[in-house]
């Protein structure tokens, strides 16, 4: 059986490089995980900020794509407001605000193991004309 959380862990391919993983997605709500490594880290020694984006961008497609059309983010905008650090826990909890046809729009909270908010990422997606199968949501 095809579940969309192994679906997208799985073809997410620069997701997966990184060590992101979705774990939880329902209907109007997923959850993507990572622990900060060596890897991770930018030249000032924090938390890459491209990580939290990819991070945050894989919770989103989780909930963008949960209602069984294929959904590419069109337009994604990410605000850091604190850094994430070596060994950190990061989560990203994306939200459904508008379930629109066309144009759905999401909100996406990046905290670490503390609760701490390291990120606010907003998304919006464009809904194909073309069915995204799988046979359930987890």
């Amino acid at each position: 059986m095809a579940t969309l959380l192994d679906t997208l862990n799985e073809k997410d391919r620069f997701a997966n490089s990184i060590g992101a993983r979705l774990v939880e997605i329902r209907e109007g709500y997923a959850r993507a995980e990572l622990v900060v490594e060596e890897r991770h880290l930018n030249g000032a020694g924090l938390c890459q900020g491209g990580v939290m984006y990819t991070l945050a961008d894989l919770a989103f497609a989780g909930v963008a794509n949960c209602h069984g059309i294929l959904s590419l983010g069109i337009s994604n905008t990410i605000t850091f407001i604190k850094p994430g650090k070596l060994g950190d826990h990061i989560i990203a909890e994306c939200t459904e605000q508008v379930n629109h046809h066309k144009l759905p729009y999401c909100d996406v909270r990046v905290t670490n193991q503390d609760g701490d908010i390291l990120a606010m990422m907003t998304g919006l997606a464009y809904r194909l004309k073309k069915e995204y199968p799988f046979d359930t949501l987890m």
